[in-house]
């Protein structure tokens, strides 16, 4: 058996970083904080000496947490966040510009009549969202020079040496032949970056090199990109089954198998992870505000952090009538309408924080109901049960809510950072060859279930309402 691994988390808001035992679970753990900047225009962007300080600070931590050595160190990036940088010297050229930044709106707009085409080949609908539309922004307007890449290849080539990035990591980009799991011309052509070099893909269990950067050399032998790497630490293996992470965003994924499907309802299509040689495929859903839409709240003043939502929640039976759309940047999944934002109705002199606090939990579980609609419709079979992990699963009430309006039972995962512990095990299935998956990830036990109370009636009520005033926001009928 292997010994303790570290496994470090790079996200958008900070850094974590665990130092896990296969016997006695999480044995350090540390973070770090990252401070994107919210400009106008919908630019969102960081520093990457941030992301790397916060990597190697959080690293070093867990490990001093710990007090004992470990084997290997794993790392999940942000998935489409980019910068290009210089690969003599290692030293960014431009900003990281983040997953959440809309700045490549006009060229996508430019690239519409591709919009077919790309999605059958890479499964993925044409977004700012994704790596490759910023990654042709960068070109376009800040620079010609170095390499232009997501996070993930910059930060390991700044602790290794190496120019990689994982199967799913590239999936997230827009110029990943879904079928061939390996760069497209044609994407590449589509986007104007032909040419341009481009990091090896490899498996996530890859011993890509060894860093010092933590202390003493340590073989870095984990690569995975965030959502798919909690997917693994929850043990969505199966097709069929569907975890969904609430963060800065709520992310649905659901496994979809060995083979790789185009969504019809508007999901996106991508790699699940390569390990081992083998390709996983999962369809995967997108909310772009949940815990930012709650941190907004807490900003206006009608509470003072997520603590505080089944507490202030509790003051109100129900929304009152209000629904709250929180699209505060746009809408992803399955509308894909990013230029659009929140809406809050149906308010009267009798609202109080307690109504909005429902409606906000309403907004965001209504929009991952819908995405389970969609991943329903695209396997051909109803979920039937919901795997959930980040910060708002301690929301008795959003959790609550969810299986309500879900009407399937909604299981809180007991591990906290299940991305860290993702990335993990993968760094462990890279260390040791011998190790089956299922050996690899740690046991999965929820740390508690909400069963639907709402009645089918009444959820469909609920969701119906929310849909309108979606409608209403796409300027069409219900």
């Amino acid at each position: 058996m292997t010994g303790p691994v570290l496994a470090v988390d790079q996200g958008t808001s900070g850094t974590k970083a665990l130092v896990v035992c296969p016997v006695r679970g999480v044995i350090g753990s540390a973070s770090a904080p990252v401070r994107p900047r919210h400009l106008p225009g919908g630019r969102v962007e960081v520093d990457p000496r941030e992301l790397l300080e916060s990597v190697v600070d959080a690293g070093r931590a867990a490990l001093a947490a710990a007090g004992e050595p470990v084997a290997a160190v794993g790392l999940a990036n942000q998935g489409e966040t980019v910068l290009a940088w210089d690969p003599a010297s290692g030293e960014p050229l431009t900003e990281a510009i983040v997953w959440q930044d809309r700045r490549a709106e006009q060229l996508c707009a430019e690239l519409a009549p591709h919009a077919e085409a790309l999605l059958h080949r890479t499964g993925l609908p044409l977004d700012p969202y994704f790596a490759a539309p910023k990654m042709a922004w960068i070109r376009r307007h800040l620079t010609r020079q170095g390499v232009v890449t997501t996070s993930d290849a910059w930060l390991v080539h700044r602790l290794t040496g190496a120019f990689v990035t994982d199967a799913a990591t590239a999936g997230r980009t827009q110029l990943l032949d879904l079928d061939t799991v390996d760069w497209s011309p044609a994407a590449l052509d589509a986007f104007g970056l032909t040419g341009e070099a481009l990091p090896e893909i490899v498996d996530a269990d890859t011993r890509v090199g060894t860093t010092t950067a933590f202390g003493p050399p340590l073989p870095l032998t984990g690569l995975l990109v965030d959502q798919q790497a909690a997917l693994l630490a929850q043990r969505v293996t199966e097709p069929g089954t569907a975890k969904c992470t609430y963060g800065t965003g709520a992310f649905l994924l659901a496994q979809s198998g060995p083979s790789p499907r185009r969504s019809t309802t508007g999901l996106a299509g991508c790699v699940a992870w390569r390990l081992g040689g083998e390709t996983s495929y999962c369809l995967d859903g997108q909310v772009y505000t949940a815990a930012s839409a709650v941190r907004w709240l807490t900003d206006l003043g009608v509470i003072s952090g997520a603590h505080d939502l089944d507490t202030v929640g509790g003051t109100a039976p129900d929304a009152g009538g209000v629904t709250f759309v929180p699209a505060l940047a746009g809408l992803a999944a399955p509308w894909w309408r990013g230029d659009l934002r929140g809406s809050v109705t149906g308010l009267g002199l009798d609202t109080t924080a307690g109504h909005l606090v429902h409606a906000l939990c309403d907004g965001i579980a209504a929009q991952v109901a819908e995405l389970a609609d969609a991943v329903a419709a695209d396997l051909g079979a109803p979920l039937t049960a919901l795997r959930v992990d980040g910060g708002l699963t301690r929301s008795a009430l959003l959790m609550q809510t969810q299986a309500d309006l879900l009407q399937i039972p909604v299981e809180v995962s007991a591990l906290p950072d299940a991305t860290a512990l993702g990335v993990g095990a993968a760094a462990r299935l890279g260390l040791d060859a011998s190790l089956a998956v299922h050996e690899a990830v740690p046991p999965w036990k929820p740390s508690a279930v909400y069963e639907p109370k709402a009645g089918p009636g009444q959820a469909a009520e609920r969701r119906a309402r929310f849909r309108t005033a979606v409608s209403a926001l796409l300027g069409g009928p219900a």
